[in-house]
This record gives structure tokens, sequence and C-alpha cells, in this order.
């Protein structure tokens, strides 16, 4: 244990050193060059699009005031901020970009401001990314990507459309009638993040935006493709002072004809300018555990260091029938008691000290305590605030009503209720759901015919200002990422927040449901590609190779109370933790899909992350239930041909080969089914 430790302590030190998929000279000049030419050229205006009172961008901000400045953010980025102002109506247009030194990498926001004294004309589709991309004569587009989230097996399922002549691909979560989900991840077409591959390169976008946007690529004729990307509904106009935003645009230029190249180049770059930090330092990997109801207590944690389990998070969820916060007086009743949020203090009558105590003992045991909230939505009409504030509720929500964080007093209310539980409660995670369906529905209610997607907008706005609010307040609380799983995990949301649990279908049920586990296995063969960090939490299960489909940069073991009792249990569970932590840090390394995609519980599947920087890797590969081949061939990537490197089994033995050797092909035997196998991989000296 102690050996295991050391070696996990001495990665976490060093987990974010350069990473192999590094970026060619070339793709960096491609960048520099589109912004150049895009957005810092001659020509007025940039990849953005909108209408005001009727007429095209290109045909009015020419004849707009401009005004433009750069600055220097650090050594490694450089923000240009471009202006266009409407001398007759005082509409300012803002664009704010950022292009990076060492990364191909080139993204923007757009803003617009009514700096005047009377509302504007009508702004109509506006649009943060409207841009065309060429190819070369020969080959065709390739659109590359994964679904998003709808706690399925085959959430985060990669895809490959090749765009022919008049193909038109559109993306959003979903909309059906009226029904409109709102959260940014959700849904077979609501995976916020693409990779256009077109012949000798490619582009990756990210959309951050934490709201309901959609995506466009149009094929025409000839060789280009053009996109468009925005918040999918606004019809409005601003008041005197009010500001709205795009979303966020991300492009990254990649050259070659490696796709898997492109993502680990993303991977890169996510991990140097995306990833949250705390104190300066990135989001290291962690273990956690759930203490729920009467195991809030000191005991539910002692029983897991008794074992020799010592987690970095101890996570209190919202109980199900067995809440923290009051729940007694709204309509849910049962297990659904928890949906009844609304009243964000502890619970007198079960903890009539607050957690405080419980949290202080955490941190002297070297942990971090977390909590979850769900304070968007308002389930419960008879809590603090159904009683006090029913003029900050939208009705619209399936589970109740949605908080306005539109409205500015409902937005201060919140940060300053939300910073006083951290500091109350000594809270050093701060765990924000969303569930029930359909907080789009709500935002579009609420506006008129004259503003519609104005809501949306400043509810988005207000929600990015206070995650922000709360880190300046506390600069070393953790935000945790959550909506109905992983609906809500675009690149705004990512950039403050890490998703400890990437999909309910990791804990769907805690009886295994068909194709739950190899779920599990194919969501990190998708998910991996695009999200460096992410976490699940094994349900109630015991055996290797249901525990390895779960093994990630944030694993916990949900477990019922009778297996301290066991001293076998003990030890599976212990060597879950144990395991996890040593290939923890490796994830955060280059991403290599070993084998196709597949559900199929006939198939293997299997995956390497790899640090060139450590000389170490990482291979795990499953044997499924129903597979008749004992073994599979394997061809490592990412490695040096002439390096000898010792492979440990996990499950017993080691081998020395040439990193020649294994790219040429190593065989994994498996003889019982299902089963699987985890290969440490590290360069000999």
């Amino acid at each position: 244990m102690k050996r295991i430790l050391l070696t996990f302590l001495c990665l976490h030190s060093l987990v974010f050193a350069a990473l192999a998929a590094a970026p060619m000279s070339g793709e960096v000049a491609t960048a520099k060059q589109w912004m150049k030419t895009a957005l810092l050229g001659d020509k007025p205006g940039g990849p953005f699009s909108f209408c005001y009172g009727g007429k095209s961008t290109a045909d009015l901000i020419g004849k707009w005031n401009p005004g433009r400045s750069t600055r220097a953010l650090d050594a490694q980025r450089r923000e240009h901020t471009l202006t266009w102002t409407d001398r007759a109506t005082r509409l300012q247009v803002r664009c704010v970009a950022v292009e990076y030194a060492s990364f191909p990498v080139v993204e923007w926001t757009l803003w617009l401001k009514n700096t005047g004294r009377e509302n504007t004309l009508l702004l109509e589709n506006i649009q943060g990314l409207d841009a065309r991309f060429e190819r070369a004569a020969d080959g065709e587009f390739v659109l590359h990507g994964i679904r998003g989230d709808s706690c399925v097996a085959e959430s985060f399922q990669p895809y490959a459309h090749t765009l022919g002549p008049d193909a038109v691909k559109r993306f959003s979560p979903p909309v059906a009638g009226e029904k409109v989900s709102g959260k940014s991840s959700d849904g077979p077409e609501g995976w916020p993040y693409f990779n256009l591959q077109k012949p000798g390169g490619g582009i990756i976008l990210a959309v951050g935006w934490p709201g309901q946007w959609e995506a466009k690529f149009t094929r025409g004729h000839d060789r280009g493709v053009r996109i468009v990307a925005g918040q999918q509904l606004t019809h409005l106009y601003l008041k005197p002072g009010e500001e709205i935003r795009t979303p966020s645009i991300t492009l990254l230029f990649w050259q070659g004809d490696d796709v898997v190249r492109a993502q680990n180049l993303w991977r890169s770059w996510y991990l140097a300018h995306v990833l949250p930090r705390i104190a300066g330092k990135p989001q290291p990997p962690i273990t956690q555990i759930q203490v729920e109801g009467s195991l809030a207590s000191w005991p539910g944690v002692q029983v897991y260091l008794d074992a020799g389990i010592k987690p970095d998070i101890c996570w209190r969820d919202a109980g199900g029938g067995n809440t923290w916060y009051p729940s007694a007086g709204g309509p849910f009743t049962n297990k659904h008691i928890w949906l009844n949020t609304g009243t964000w203090e502890p619970d007198p009558a079960k903890y009539p000290q607050g957690f405080k105590p419980f949290s202080d003992k955490t941190r002297a045991n070297g942990m971090q305590f977390l909590l979850w909230f769900e304070p968007e939505r308002v389930g419960d009409p008879n809590s603090l605030l159904g009683r006090h504030h029913p003029e900050w509720l939208m009705p619209g929500n399936s589970a109740g009503s949605v908080l306005n964080l539109g409205n500015p007093d409902a937005l201060k209310w919140l940060i300053n209720h939300v910073d006083g539980m951290v500091k109350s409660q000594g809270l050093d995670w701060y765990r924000e759901d969303m569930n029930g369906g359909h907080h789009g529905t709500a935002w579009r209610k609420h506006d008129t015919a004259d503003r519609q997607g104005i809501t949306e907008n400043l509810y988005v706005q207000g929600h990015l200002a206070f995650w922000d609010e709360l880190r300046r307040r506390n600069p070393n609380l953790h935000i945790d990422s959550c909506a109905s799983g992983g609906r809500r995990n675009d690149l705004e949301t990512m950039r403050r927040a890490v998703p400890l649990l990437r999909s309910d279908w990791s804990v769907t049920s805690f009886a295994k449901e068909p194709l739950q586990v190899e779920g599990n296995q194919a969501q990190t063969y998708g998910l991996s590609s695009w999200l460096p960090w992410q976490g699940a939490g094994v349900p109630f299960f015991l055996d290797r190779y249901s525990v390895r489909s779960y093994y990630l940069t944030g694993f916990g073991m949900v477990q019922g109370a009778p297996w301290s009792q066991s001293e076998s249990k003990r030890a599976d569970v212990k060597r879950g933790y144990d395991e996890v932590r040593r290939i923890a840090p490796l994830m955060l390394g280059d991403y290599y899909p070993l084998t196709p995609y597949s559900l199929d519980t006939t198939s293997w599947i299997a995956w390497q992350f790899h640090r060139a920087d450590f000389g170490e890797g990482v291979v795990q590969a499953f044997r499924r239930p129903d597979a008749a081949a004992d073994t599979l061939t394997v061809k490592f990537r990412g490695l040096a041909a002439k390096q000898r490197y010792e492979i440990e089994n996990f499950d017993g033995g080691k081998e020395v080969h040439t990193g020649s050797e294994l790219m040429g092909g190593y065989v994994i035997a498996l003889p019982q089914k299902p089963a699987t196998a985890i290969l440490r991989l590290k360069a000999i000296k």
C-alpha cells in the first residue's frame, strides 16, 4: 500500500508535464493566419453574423464606428478586442478573441450591448460562428463527434458522417414541440464538440454555451462547408444598458490524416488551458466515497479507513428518500422526496449542528467534503424560495419551477446564500445538479414575442457569473458539474468544473441492467477523445470485470453497509481503489482506442493511455460475456521503437518488450469470460 501511494503522489506532482501530442509549427501558423484573415484583417466584421433591423451584418458593420485593442493575458495568450458601434442606435458589438502562442487554437465570444437611451432595433439569428472552410479538390469532408448523454449505454457513442454535396447536418440538445431541453450536452445530437476532417487536416470546434445551442454544417456543390453555430433562438431587442452574448467559439486547426492525433492535440490543449485550477494547480485525479443518510457521520467514513482506504473526497449526495435538506412538505414522496428542492439549509432534525463538525474532521484526516445542491430547480412550492420569492420562479420544468438566474435579485441571493453555505458548512466541493426536463421550455415561456431568447441569454450569463463569483470568494473551492448526469458539459462549463459523474448510466440501478457495465466501458471509449477528466461511480458491484470498467480520473464505489463485515469484500473494495490510484494519472496522457467501438457482448474492447513524458502508460482490455475469442492482439501506440518497456499485468506477471515489438502487435489472453486485463507499461531506463 505504501509503495502504491508513493507512486501515486509522485505522479500527481508531474501529471501535467508536456504531453506527446505536441502541435506542429505549421498548425500554429495556420491558426494565426486564419485569425489574421478572419478576425484581424481589413475587412469589417468577422466569422459571426446577425440581422439588425432587418439587415445583415455584412450590410451594416462596415459603416459603424470601429475600435481595436490588444493585450497579453499571459506568456501563452493574447487577447484582441474589436468593437463596432452604430452611431444611430448606439448598439455596440464587441468581439473578444484569444490566440495561443503554442497551440493552433483561436477562440472568441461576441457581445452586443445597448449603450443608448432607447430600445434597439430587432436583433435576430445571432450566430457566434458563421464561416466557410475549404478543402482540396480530392477527398471529402468527414464530420466526427459523439452523442451527448441520455442516460443510456449509447451515450458518447462516436459517429463519422461523410459530408457529400448538398449534405446538411444539424445538432442541438433535444427539442420536441414546446419541450426544449436547455442542457448543453443532452441527447443523441447534443454533444457541442466536433471534428471536421478534410484531406490533409481538419478543424475541431467547440460551442461553449450551457443552454440551448444549435450548430449547422452545410455542404454545397463546391469545395466548402459552411458552419453556423449559436444560441438556437434569438429574436429580440435590447433595453438601454442591456447586454447579451453568443456562445464562445473555439477552433483548433490540425494537419495530417490522423484523427486520433488530432484528438490528442485537443486533449493537450484542454489540460493546459481548460481544466480548472486551484491555487494554480490543475485538478488532479480523485477517489471518493458516498456518505448518504445516517452514514453522513464519522462511522460511515471510518469503515473505509479501517479497510485501508483513504479517499480524497467524502461525498454527501441528495440522498434519495433521506435528504440532507428539508423536503417533507413538497409534492414528491417516498424515494422521490429528494425532488422537493428549494430550501438549501441542513435539515435541523437530522443535522442540528449542520455539517461543520463532519467537514472539519474530514479535513483533519486529509480528505475533502463535497455537498450536493440543485439550486436552479425549485421542486417544492412550500420551500423557502417557493414561499418567499415566487416572483423569481419560472414554470416549465417537468419537476418544478426554475429559479431565474437572469434576475439580478435572484442571482444576488443565490450567490450570497451558497457562499454562506460553503463557509458555514466547511465545503471543499460544491456539486451542482440540474434535474427535471425542459429548462429551455421555462426560458421560452418567460419570453415575450418580441424578446425571444432574452431569458435564456441572461440566465446563462447569470449562471456562469454565479460560479465565477463563488470561486472568487472561495479560491480553493472545487465545482462538480452534473445535470441529470453528463448533460451540461460544454466548454464554458468545463472551464469552471469537472464532471465527477459523467452519466447517470453509471448508477442507473443498484442491480445490473443489460449493458450497464459494457455501456460504461463504451462511454470511456467515446468520451475520452474529448474530456480527459471524467468520473463515474461503481454501484454495489465487486467483481473485477465490472469494477475495472469504471476506472477513471474520478472514481468511487457505492457499497451497502454489510461490505465492511466481510474480509473478502473489504479486499475487493480496497483493490479497486488501489488499482485506480495507480493508473488514473496516466489517463491524463494521450488516448488511443485499440479496438473498434462496440456495445456487442460478443466482442472485446480495449484502449491505451500513454504519458510520453513519464515513459509510462496503461492498456485496459475487456473480454465481454459472450466473446468467443480468448485472445486479442493490440498494437500499442505512441512508443519509442527502440526503447525497452516493462509490462506489468495487474493480475500477475511481468514482461519486457521493445516499443517496436509492442507497436507491431501484442497478444492479450483471457481464458475466462467475462474478464479484464490491466497492463501497465513503463520505459526501462
